[in-house]
C-alpha cells in the first residue's frame, strides 16, 4: 500500500537570536510538531494495516518499540529535520494516541486536576487546586478532538455526531463527561471532564486543608450523627460533593443510605450504599427515568437516609417529603451563593414542580424538614471553606426564620498575609437532634455555648 503521508518542507532557517528576541516555544507546543505528529500517525496506521498487525493483543512494552521504531523509519523516509530528543517526543505521543486517550491520557492520570476544559482543538484549560491554568496540550484540529471524544465514549454505548451533537456521560473512573458540538457548539468541540478522586476527602483532611475549623468539624460530626437533614449549598465547583462525601463517613456503618444522582458522582465511604442514578430517554423520551422518579421510589427501598446529589428540579418536593415522613439524616446539595438564596431556590423549584399549597404552607414544610444549609465556596485563591453554618428554627412573618451558627472571615496577619477565621455566633442550637451532644458541643465550640 502505498503510504498518504505528505513530505515536509524544512522549516525557516532562525536568524541569530538576539537578547530582545522572545523564546522558541518548546517543541511540543509548536506547530512543526502538530504537522509531523499527524503525518507520522498516519504512516504508522498504514504500517500497521499493512502488516495487519492486532496491536490490542501486543503487550504495552512491545507496542512502545514497534512504535519507536516505526517513528524512526518514518523521519528517516521523510528527512523530517527533527533530532533525536524531539523524534523521542512523538514517539510518545504516537502511543498515547494507539493506546491511550491522546493528548488527554496525560492529564487524565494526573491526581492533580479536578476538571478538564476543551474550548476547541487548540485550547486545553485545566483546573488545579481550585484555579484556571492553560495547559501545554492540545489537539491536532477537530477530527483529531472528535476522534479521541468517539474512543472515550465507545465502551459506554453513547454517540457523539450531527444527529446527537450533545453528550453527558459517566466515565469508568467515576468522572463525568460533557460534550457539544457543531451546529451547537460555534467555534468547534467543546469538552467538560470533571474528575474525582479516587478515594474521598475525610473530615480530617478536610479540617487539615484548612476548610473549616476543629468547632465546626464538632457541630457538623454532632449534626450527621443527630439525624439532622442537611443541605450543602454553593456554587460550581465550590467543593459541595467533596464536602458530602466527607458528611456521609459520619454515618454510622449499621444504617442504610441510598443515594440519588443524575449522573453519579459520590462515593460514600459507608459500608451500605446503594446507588442509584436517572437515565435520559431514546429520541422519542421512552424509557426516561427521572431524579423525582428515584427518589419516590427510594422510600420503597427502606433507607435510614436518602442522599440526593443534586436538588436541581422537581424531586424538591419528594425530598422534602422523605425529611418530612421519618427519614431524619437525610442530604443533598444545591446551587446557591447564601443560605438565603438557598431557601428561594428551594421554594422556586417546588412551585415549577407544581407545588399546590399557599406559600405559607411551602415555607412551613420546607422550615420542618430542613434542619441546617452548610454554604462552601470557592475563594479566589482557589482553597475552598465553608462560610457559614446556619440553622433553620422556624417560620416567623411569614419568613423562614434563620440563624448563623458560624460564619468564615478573612483576616491579616502580622505580616499582611491573609488568614482564615471563623467566628462562632455564640447562638444556642434549637435543634431538639442535638441535645445529646450539648456537652460535647459546648467543649469543642470553645465556650460558644
Amino acid at each position: 500500500m502505498e503510504d498518504k503521508v505528505t513530505p515536509f518542507a524544512p522549516p525557516p532557517a532562525r536568524a541569530d537570536a538576539d537578547a530582545a528576541e522572545p523564546a522558541h516555544p518548546p517543541f511540543a507546543q509548536s506547530e512543526e510538531y502538530q504537522k509531523v505528529l499527524v503525518a507520522a500517525h498516519e504512516h504508522l496506521l498504514n504500517s500497521i494495516e499493512d502488516e495487519r498487525i492486532d496491536i490490542d493483543a501486543w503487550a504495552p512494552d512491545t507496542v512502545v518499540r514497534y512504535v519507536h521504531t516505526q517513528t524512526a523509519s518514518f523521519v528517516q523516509e521523510w528527512r523530517i529535520p527533527i533530532n533525536e530528543a524531539e523524534m523521542e517526543v512523538v514517539a510518545a505521543a504516537l502511543v498515547k494516541e494507539l493506546t491511550g486517550f491522546g493528548p488527554l491520557e496525560d492529564l487524565l492520570h494526573d491526581p492533580t486536576i479536578e476538571d478538564i476544559l476543551i474550548n476547541g482543538y487548540k485550547d486545553i484549560h485545566v483546573s488545579q487546586g481550585g484555579r484556571l491554568l492553560r495547559a501545554p496540550q492540545r489537539f491536532s484540529d477537530d477530527s483529531h478532538l472528535l476522534r479521541i471524544l468517539r474512543r472515550i465514549l465507545a465502551p459506554l454505548g453513547r454517540r457523539l455526531d450531527e444527529s446527537n451533537p450533545m453528550v453527558d456521560a459517566r466515565l469508568p473512573n467515576g468522572g463525568r463527561l460533557n460534550a457539544i458540538i457543531s451546529p451547537l457548539a460555534v467555534d468547534g468541540p467543546m469538552v467538560s471532564i470533571r474528575k474525582f478522586r479516587k478515594d474521598p476527602f475525610t473530615p480530617d483532611e478536610l479540617l487539615r486543608m484548612g476548610t473549616f475549623d476543629q468547632a465546626m468539624q464538632a457541630l457538623l460530626h454532632a449534626m450527621v450523627l443527630g439525624r439532622c437533614n442537611i443541605l450543602v449549598s454553593g456554587g460550581t465547583s465550590s467543593g459541595k460533593t467533596s464536602l458530602l462525601n466527607a458528611l456521609a463517613s459520619y454515618i454510622p456503618p449499621d444504617e442504610r443510605v441510598i443515594t440519588v444522582e443524575d449522573t453519579a458522582e459520590l462515593s460514600l465511604n459507608h459500608p451500605h450504599v446503594v446507588r442509584l442514578e436517572s437515565r435520559i430517554g431514546g429520541a422519542d423520551g421512552n424509557g426516561a427515568v427521572s431524579i423525582r422518579d428515584l427518589v419516590r421510589n427510594s422510600l420503597r427501598m427502606r433507607p435510614d437516609r436518602i442522599v440526593v446529589g443534586e436538588v436541581r428540579g422537581a424531586e424538591v418536593l419528594e425530598m422534602l417529603q422523605a425529611m418530612n415522613t421519618g427519614h431524619d439524616g437525610s442530604m443533598a446539595t444545591i446551587h446557591a451563593n447564601s443560605p438565603r438564596d438557598c431557601l428561594y431556590r428551594i421554594e422556586m423549584l417546588a412551585g415549577f414542580a407544581g407545588f399546590q399549597g399557599s406559600e405559607d404552607s411551602l415555607r412551613r414544610q420546607i422550615a420542618s424538614a430542613i434542619d441546617f444549609i452548610v454554604q462552601i465556596s470557592r475563594l479566589g485563591s482557589g482553597r475552598r471553606v465553608l462560610v457559614s453554618i446556619t440553622e433553620i428554627t422556624g417560620v416567623g412573618d411569614n419568613l423562614i426564620s434563620t440563624q448563623e451558627m458560624f460564619r468564615h472571615e478573612i483576616q491579616l496577619d502580622a505580616d499582611g498575609k491573609e488568614r482564615d477565621h471563623w467566628v462562632g455566633l455564640g447562638f444556642h442550637p434549637h435543634s431538639h437532634k442535638l441535645e445529646p451532644f450539648r456537652r460535647q458541643l459546648r467543649e469543642a465550640l470553645e465556650g460558644g455555648y
